[in-house]
C-alpha cells in the first residue's frame, strides 16, 4: 500500500502565493513595511558608526518613559508617554480627515489649511468668548469643527458642481487658510509678531487629572475628544447609510449614482466632515498644548503629515490610530535621539522610507497582473500553434 504524500507546490505557485499575501493583505503591509523601515534605518546607523541602540532606547523611553539614567539605572518617567500622546493627537486626526476623503474617492491635502482655520477660530473664541466654565471651551472647539468643515466643504462643493480638481483647490485653500490666519490673528488686541494674550482658563483644554497622570506632561482633554472622533469615524464609515453612499461612491461614481446615490451630496459631505477632523486637530493643539493663541509664520505640517498617516493605516479607523501614534513617537523620540548622538534627520528618514515601501505595493500589484497577462498571452499563443499544426 502506498502512503499519501502531500503533493508538492510548485516554486512559481508558491511564489504567487507569498505575493498574493504580501499585496491583498493591507494590515500585513504596513507592518512589514514599518519593520522594512525601521531595519533600512538600523543600518544607516550603524554605517556612519553610531549604535543603533540608542535609537530603540530612545523610542522606548518616548513610548513607555522607561530610560537609563548617569548611573546606568533603568528609571521611569511617564511624562513621556504622556508627551507621546500629545504629539500623537492631532497626526490622528489630520490623518482621519485625509482618510475620510480617500474613502470617498478624493485626495484631501488641504487638511492643513483645514487645520489652520479650526486654530484660528478656536483662538479667536478663546479670546473673546465669556469665561464660561465648560461652555467656553466647547464654544471653541465646535467653532473649530465648523470652520474646519466650511474650508473642507468650499473644495467639495467646486468639486461637485463645477469638477474642480480637489487637489488643486485644496492646495490653494492652503495658502488662502494661512494668509488669513495671520491677517485676523494680528488684528486680535494685544497681539505681537508671535502671540496673543493669554486665554481664559475656561477657554483651555488643559487636564489636571492626566497631567498628574503622567508627571507633569501637556496631555489634556483633546485626548478623549480624539478616542470619540476614532469611534464616530468607524461608526459612520461601516455602520451607517451615510457611510455607505461614501464608500460606493469611492468604489465606482458611476454605479453609486446608477444605484440612486447623490454623488454630488456625497462628495461635498465627504469633504466637510474631512475638514471638521483637522479642524478638530487645530483645537486640539491651540486649546490643548498651547495657554494663548499663536502667529504662524510657517505651516505646521500637521495636514501634510496626516497623509502619510491615512496611507500607512490604509484609511481605516483602528489603522489610522496606529499608524498616527507611530508617527507621533518618532515625532516624539527625535529630540532624545539627539541626546544619544543619533542624527535627527534619521526620523525623517524612516517616515519617507515608510511611506516609499508601502507605495510599492501597488507597484508590485501592477508587475505580478502584466505577468500573468503576459503568461496567458503566450500560452493562448502557444495553443494557437499546435492547433494550426494539427
Amino acid at each position: 500500500m502506498s502512503e499519501n504524500k502531500p503533493a508538492k507546490i510548485p516554486i512559481n505557485a508558491l511564489s504567487r502565493r507569498i505575493l498574493d499575501a504580501f499585496t491583498g493583505s493591507q494590515a500585513l503591509v504596513s507592518v512589514l513595511v514599518v519593520a522594512l523601515g525601521f531595519l533600512v534605518a538600523t543600518v544607516l546607523i550603524a554605517v556612519i558608526g553610531r549604535n543603533p541602540a540608542g535609537m530603540y532606547e530612545a523610542i522606548l523611553q518616548a513610548l513607555a518613559g522607561i530610560s537609563r539614567n548617569r548611573s546606568n539605572h533603568w528609571v521611569w518617567n511617564p511624562r513621556y508617554t504622556g508627551e507621546w500622546l500629545v504629539s500623537s493627537v492631532p497626526l490622528i486626526l489630520c490623518g482621519l480627515s485625509m482618510a475620510f476623503a480617500v474613502r470617498t474617492g478624493l485626495f484631501n491635502i488641504g487638511a492643513e489649511g483645514q487645520y489652520i482655520a479650526g486654530l484660528t477660530a478656536a483662538q479667536v473664541i478663546a479670546v473673546f468668548f465669556p469665561p464660561i466654565p465648560v461652555l467656553h471651551w466647547v464654544a471653541a472647539v465646535l467653532g473649530a469643527i465648523a470652520a474646519g468643515a466650511l474650508w473642507g466643504g468650499i473644495v467639495g462643493f467646486l468639486r461637485a458642481r463645477f469638477r474642480v480638481s480637489e487637489v488643486v483647490a485644496t492646495i490653494m485653500m492652503n495658502y488662502i487658510a494661512f494668509y488669513f490666519h495671520r491677517i485676523i490673528t494680528l488684528r486680535i488686541p494685544g497681539t505681537n509678531t508671535y502671540r496673543t494674550q493669554e486665554f481664559s482658563r475656561t477657554a483651555s483644554l488643559a487636564s489636571p487629572f492626566l497631567a498628574s497622570l503622567t508627571n507633569g506632561s501637556r496631555l489634556n482633554y483633546s485626548l478623549w475628544l480624539t478616542l470619540a472622533a476614532i469611534v464616530l469615524y468607524w461608526i459612520i464609515m461601516e455602520k451607517t447609510r451615510l457611510g455607505y453612499s461614501l464608500r460606493a461612491t469611492g468604489l465606482n461614481r458611476d454605479a453609486a449614482l446608477y444605484g440612486g446615490i447623490s454623488v454630488h451630496t456625497s462628495i461635498t459631505v465627504a469633504m466637510a466632515a474631512a475638514g471638521a477632523l483637522a479642524g478638530l486637530a487645530g483645537a486640539s493643539v491651540s486649546l490643548g498644548v498651547f495657554s494663548y493663541g499663536r502667529v504662524l509664520a510657517a505651516f505646521e505640517n500637521y495636514g501634510f503629515d496626516g497623509i502619510a498617516v491615512a496611507l500607512v493605516g490604509n484609511s481605516t479607523a483602528v489603522g489610522t490610530a496606529l499608524a498616527g501614534l507611530l508617527f507621533g513617537m518618532l515625532k516624539s523620540a527625535q529630540p532624545l535621539m539627539q541626546n544619544r548622538q543619533i542624527p535627527k534627520e534619521i526620523t525623517a528618514i524612516i517616515t519617507g522610507l515608510i511611506v516609499v515601501f508601502i507605495s510599492l505595493r501597488a507597484g508590485v500589484r501592477l508587475i505580478i497582473d502584466w505577468q500573468m497577462k503576459e503568461k496567458a498571452r503566450h500560452a493562448q499563443a502557444h495553443d494557437a500553434r499546435r492547433e494550426e499544426s494539427t
